[in-house]
């Protein structure tokens, strides 16, 4: 959880990260107390959350309840792929990307596939780079369209750093943000899935 100033964008920003695991759903609201205390809250001017693709629950979770704080407090939310924040972070780190041709973000889930999905530079674009295919599960790495290839590791701060800047970027351009649009990101389907 990250909160930033947008009247003093170059101040640091506060970033909190809880490793909750399965307390995620218990402990959730606590945490964001502990960033921003609901009595400030109001004082909120846009809110971004990660959309996955992460897990169940925790995608669930987070997103509805920043759904929620954006329709009660009438506030802009950036909803922005958990793949395209590690694209973003890893080509601001001097990852070779090219413009010519999208790269692939892939994560490995045992027993159920690949989740890829294709990023590319565009200078029009909010920090650079773009998302030009969602991810998605495929069968196995092999099955993935060709184009480079690289890990989508998620660093939680270094992420939650990456959506602060998105959304700073997006509220200075002013762009829409209705909460309604905002929907998790879930490649692969919990319902049917064996255990």
């Amino acid at each position: 959880m990250a909160l930033q100033s947008l009247l003093e964008p170059e101040a640091p920003p506060l970033i909190r990260t809880f490793p909750l695991g399965r307390r995620l759903s218990n402990d959730l609201f606590a945490c964001v107390e502990e960033v921003l205390p609901a009595s400030s809250w109001p004082r909120l001017a846009r809110l971004a959350v990660a959309t996955g693709p992460g897990g169940f629950t925790g995608t669930r979770l987070t997103v509805v309840m920043a759904r929620t704080l954006a329709q009660q407090l009438a506030l802009p939310l950036d909803g922005v792929s958990s793949f395209l924040l590690v694209a973003r972070r890893l080509w601001q780190a001097g990852e070779p990307l090219t413009t010519a041709d999208p790269f692939w973000l892939l994560q490995d889930l045992p027993r159920r596939g690949v989740v890829a999905g294709a990023y590319a530079l565009d200078a029009h674009a909010p920090g650079g780079v773009v998302e030009r295919q969602p991810p998605r599960l495929f069968a196995a790495a092999a099955a993935v369209p060709p184009g480079p290839q690289l890990l989508a590791v998620v660093e939680a701060g270094a992420d939650v750093a990456q959506l602060l800047a998105f959304s700073q970027a997006a509220a200075a351009v002013g762009g829409p943000a209705p909460w309604a649009t905002v929907l998790p990101l879930y490649p692969t389907s919990p319902v049917g899935a064996e255990g």
